[in-house]
């Protein structure tokens, strides 16, 4: 599943793979210049996970 996940993103053109003829094999991932342009939203979804976090825990 998260193969498939991380092909969609690179097909999107949101992040790249980068595969390092190590033994054994190392692949990464980076954001691309467009996948950069998400880390606001990323930001923005972090923060409102943190004040949701914070609720529930008053709740508690």
């Amino acid at each position: 599943m998260l193969a498939l996940q991380l092909n969609d993103l690179e097909q999107d053109g949101i992040i790249e793979k980068n595969v390092h003829q190590l033994n054994p094999l190392k692949t990464d991932y980076q954001l691309t210049e467009f996948g950069k342009t998400l880390e606001p939203v990323i930001e923005a979804m972090a923060n409102w996970g943190e004040l949701y976090n914070q609720k529930e825990a008053s709740n508690e």
